[in-house]
């Protein structure tokens, strides 16, 4: 088994969370705002950002010691280490999140704005690890 590299760790999930920002900002901020039924005003009433924020990191950490967990266990090819990042995003945490939807009656355009983050997310933690290899 081999070393799990810590500061890859930590920038594959603040890559992860930059990813977030830009895709929940500028590129689907508004349609995804609509989609999930969520108001500038629900925003304004003072909802805990910094608590979503530190939380939303702390997870997106978890998966990347999770995902260097795997790349120290089996070693993998540089082609493998981004069919392991993106295949999880598009077959694992894309699914899932697309089954709780089906039974919350959430709308495929919010499905879509969401599994696409997750995978584009995802895509980028396998390039940190691999500009660590």
């Amino acid at each position: 088994m081999g070393e799990i590299n810590m500061l890859a760790i930590f920038l594959a999930a603040l890559a992860f969370f930059v990813i977030g920002m830009v895709w929940y900002g500028l590129l689907f901020g508004k349609i995804w705002q609509r989609e999930a039924g969520i108001t500038d005003g629900t925003i304004a009433r003072g909802h805990n950002m910094a608590l979503i924020f530190v939380l939303a990191f702390l997870f997106e950490l978890l998966i990347a010691l999770m995902l260097g967990h795997q790349y120290a266990r089996t070693n993998p090819s540089p082609r493998g280490l981004m069919m392991i990042a993106t295949g999880f995003g598009a077959t694992i945490m894309a699914p899932a999140i697309g089954i709780n939807y089906l039974f919350q009656r959430k709308s495929w355009k919010l499905f879509a704005i969401d599994a696409g983050h997750l995978i584009v997310g995802m895509t980028a933690m396998g390039l940190v690890f691999l500009a660590f290899r």
